[in-house]
């Protein structure tokens, strides 16, 4: 261990000026045994710094080299794990635990011996040697090899004191002068002894010849005492007066201090009084103009609203702490409340009265508006009371019981004024609208205009079940009278009891579709700009946030039932929600009449022709999206959107009626069917519907009502096909849906592609069948004949043996062809021709088409029997009487001939 510590100190500390003190040879405990070893080293210059170097072999040689370095001011604690035990282990506590193993327990003690010296001697800090036993913490150690190895080279070099070059000179002279001295050490000494006492002596003659200036000395340090007292006496006089100085400084300083604080206080005093003048006090214009302003004039509006923002911002002004105790403050607010009560009573009673007059005032009637039927408008009231708005929101803001007494009188004398025009209004549209009726004969019926026959009129629209004075009441129960009454079938049974849709003009559902148009047109402005003056003059901002777009209106399908409806979305803000249902409610009493003398116009539209439904629906489902897109929380929009129920379920009616109507159909048993009334009628109804649905919003409802009609359709005219005595159901089943498919080919209805293929396979079907059983009759006994032949075969005769059979022979067989000679033959497609004639009818032009397919399927037939006649009698030399030229000559001649 020697030998390392020498190596050590030689190869590492040495060049770094550091001296090696401890040392111990150890490893990491718990981890492989990698060796190294723990120095203790001090600086030898000073500040000396004190330091545990861990010192590691190298992997490349066998060289030393320096790994870590800590300085013992960082160490905390040193623990040795077991005071009465051996244990080589120990821990030492820096910045983190490191915890070692050491060769033996002697090195481990002897290390931290030094340690505990090192602490001692350099630092005095406190450092925590625990499970260490005492005898290691002591000043002195025993000798010995641990002696050697921590910390006795510090203790030698604490004892040892080189000598000078002077020191050593003189005692090189005198020990060249006492050579003895090495031999005789008694005599040396001696010899120095007596030397000593000779010094000695010396001094103190040297002393005693001193004693005079000594004495000189003395006399010199009294005078200098006494110049010392003479100084402390000035300054005690010195400090007296600076004394009464300073009490005069702390006087002077004090007044300065109160003038100070006095300053402040004014300053502070001059600042509220400002602030009180500058926002408590009102101009002597200001309270004139809210004493006895011009609330006519626009420049005394102009006045008043300017005083009353004046006042409101004095009334609101935050008072500081302590000004409510003021009086001059109390009697300015004193003074504010007076004059705001004032004002506001002024601004009422003429408010009160502006809204009396226009709701008394009789000049706005519809006389100058009857001829193109407009409302009048009420934006010229609208802008003169808008210069008002800004008093109201102040009227708002201070008397809340005076601006809602203000509203309820504004929606009072409003709602008269305009329950007296929308009624005046809409009884002209009602007469209007009913005269486009007709009478009994087709000629207009001019329905009476005075009032009390208008109100009677809308009244039986209500409470009775009769019908409009000139409606054809006739048609309401289908009569067939002979195949000339057919035209008028169809139309009625759509009309549903009122005027055929053949005898009723264009133009006079035109004329009732521009009325109801203009008639929303009218309502809707109306209704918006009086939504839009309530929100700016009474202040109720309903457009600050976007509302949630509304739910489509609730229409019913045909089943009766209401679609699902999602629940309304919460309004952003409650106070945003209260005003737009105050607007709402406001609106609702203005305008309380329309939504029921819209419905009294929708039913008497309805009334005089049931077709005004679909007008009705595409008009008012139009109106409906507008009003969404302009405000979607708007009344128009809610009240609107209720009438649309109303016009859809009339739609649904109407189509429900059709259907009903169809299924009560009875067919004549003594006339031929033809096309159905309500073939014919499907078709004026679509022709209709599309011209009124182009580009429609509501055209998935007409889809719905397309699909309804045409099933009812279908199944009807199979019915009736069934029930029909007097004309063969192939015929009743030919006609109408060759009728069918070729109305929707024309009209190319995308819903009822599906249908119109159906027709057309129905038609085709009914057609052949027609065909095929009408040729049976004209060559009768030749069927019967060729039908056995083929029955034999079928039941295995072999083709050429059914000569043989006694029935099928070739003598019958000549006997049955001879029956039917070409003029015979002829003769028996005349009497087909004659008969198809009288089952088919004339509006189809089907007679020639059928008339073609029987010549094909006769064609057909005739090969058919050739064919028959060569494989069952080969050789036999027996043809028919006619060729198929001559068939065709045949069926020439007799279509030209009818």
């Amino acid at each position: 261990m020697t030998a390392i510590k020498h190596a050590l100190q030689r190869d590492i500390f040495t060049p770094n000026d550091e001296r090696l003190l401890g040392i111990v040879n150890v490893c990491k405990a718990g981890k492989k045994k990698k060796n190294c070893f723990l120095c203790a080293t001090v600086t030898t210059e000073r500040p000396v710094q004190v330091k545990v170097v861990k010192v590691k072999k190298s992997d490349k040689g066998d060289f030393y080299k320096r790994q870590q370095t800590w300085e013992l001011r960082d160490l905390t604690e040193v623990d040795a794990k077991d005071a009465s035990k051996e244990n080589p282990e120990f821990d030492l506590h820096f910045e983190k635990v490191y915890r070692w193993v050491a060769s033996s327990t002697a090195e481990k003690n002897s290390f931290i011996s030094c340690i505990w010296k090192l602490n001692q001697r350099y630092l005095r800090k406190k450092v925590e040697f625990v499970n260490v036993s005492s005898q290691l913490l002591e000043e002195s150690v025993p000798s010995g090899e641990s002696q050697s190895v921590a910390g006795g080279d510090e203790d030698a070099l604490d004892e040892y004191q080189e000598l000078s070059t002077r020191e050593e000179q003189d005692i090189e002279s005198m020990m060249v002068t006492c050579e003895y001295a090495i031999s005789n050490a008694e005599a040396f000494a001696e010899k120095l002894f007596k030397e000593l006492q000779v010094l000695d002596g010396a001094n103190i003659q040297s002393i005693m010849a001193s004693e005079k200036q000594v004495n000189i000395l003395m006399q010199l340090l009294d005078e200098a005492l006494g110049e010392v007292d003479t100084i402390e006496g000035k300054l005690s006089s010195y400090e007296e007066m600076l004394q009464s100085v300073k009490e005069q400084m702390d006087q002077i300083s004090q007044s300065n201090r109160l003038i100070q604080i006095s300053n402040t206080n004014n300053g502070k005093l001059l600042d509220e009084i400002q602030f009180l003048v500058n926002y408590m006090d009102l101009s002597k214009g200001h309270i004139r103009a809210l004493q006895e302003g011009d609330l006519t004039s626009p420049k005394g509006i102009e006045a008043c609203i300017n005083a009353s923002e004046a006042l409101l911002q004095c009334m609101n002004v935050a008072l500081r702490p302590g000004h409510e105790k003021l009086m001059a403050v109390n009697q300015q607010q004193l003074l504010f409340a007076e004059l705001r009560d004032t004002f506001a009573r002024r601004l009422t009673n003429h408010l009160n009265n502006v809204f009396v007059h226009q709701g008394h005032d009789q000049s706005s009637t519809l006389s100058q508006h009857t001829a193109e039927l407009t409302l009048p408008k009420h934006s010229p009231l609208h802008r003169d009371l808008l210069r008002y708005a800004k008093l109201m929101e102040w009227l708002k803001n201070t008397h809340r019981e005076k601006y809602e007494g203000l509203s309820r009188t504004y929606v009072e004398y409003m709602s008269k004024l305009y329950e007296r025009e929308i009624k005046e209004f809409f009884e002209v549209a009602k007469i209007k609208m009913a005269g486009t009726s007709k009478d009994p004969k087709g000629k207009f019926a001019t329905l009476p205009r005075k009032e009390s026959a208008l109100k009677q009129e809308t009244e039986s629209l209500h409470g009775s079940s009769g019908k409009l004075t000139g409606s054809t009441s006739s048609l309401n129960k289908l009569t067939v009278q002979g195949s000339n009454s057919r035209r008028s079938q169809s139309s009625s049974l759509l009309d549903m009891g009122n005027m055929s849709a053949s005898d009723l003009d264009v133009a006079d559902r035109t004329k009732f579709d521009k009325i109801f148009e203009q008639v929303l047109s009218e309502l809707e402005p109306l209704c918006l700009a009086e939504q839009d003056f309530i929100s700016k003059f009474f202040k109720l901002q309903q457009h600050l946030t976007v509302a949630p777009p509304l739910a489509q209106p609730e229409t019913e399908d045909f089943d009766g039932s209401l679609p699902s409806k999602k629940p309304p979305q919460a309004e952003h803000k409650h106070s945003l929600s209260s005003e737009k249902d105050i607007v709402r409610l406001m609106m609702n009493k203005i305008f309380q009449s329309i939504e029921t003398e819209l419905n009294s116009l929708i039913a008497l539209g309805d009334k005089i022709d049931s077709f005004h439904s679909l007008y009705m629906l595409v008009k008012m489902s139009h109106h409906v999206w507008t009003a969404e897109n302009v405000d979607p929380a708007s009344y128009l929009s809610t009240t609107l959107g209720n009438v649309l129920v109303t016009v859809k379920r009339n739609f649904d009616k109407c189509i429900s009626n059709q259907i009903r109507q169809m299924e009560e159909f009875k067919i004549s048993k003594k006339s031929k069917v033809g096309i159905l009334p309500f073939v014919t009628g499907f078709e004026e109804f679509a022709e209709l519907a599309e011209t009124i649905f182009r580009n429609a919003e509501r055209r998935g409802d007409l889809d719905k009502a397309y699909v309804k009609l045409i099933r009812a359709v279908f199944m009807n005219v199979e019915k009736v096909a069934n029930e029909s005595q007097k004309t063969p159901r192939d015929v009743v089943m030919m006609e109408n849906f060759h009728h069918i498919f070729s109305t929707l080919s024309r009209l190319k209805i995308s819903c009822l592609d599906a249908e119109r293929r159906e027709a057309k396979h129905k038609y085709t079907d009914h057609l052949q069948s027609y065909v095929i059983n009408s040729l049976g009759q004209p060559l009768e006994k030749l069927n019967h004949f060729f039908e056995g032949v083929e029955a034999r075969v079928a039941q295995g005769v072999r083709e050429e043996e059914v000569s043989y059979q006694l029935a099928f022979n070739k003598q019958e067989l000549r006997k049955v062809i001879k029956e039917y000679p070409g003029k015979e033959v002829k003769k028996g497609l005349d009497n087909l021709y004659k008969k198809v004639d009288k089952h088919l009818c004339e509006e189809e032009s089907l007679l020639q088409v059928v008339w073609h397919s029987m010549q094909d399927e006769f064609i057909r037939q005739y090969k058919h029997f050739e064919d028959l006649i060569g494989r069952c009698y080969p050789g036999s030399g027996i043809t028919m009487e006619f060729t198929i030229q001559d068939m065709l000559e045949y069926f020439s001649s007799i279509a030209q001939s009818h």
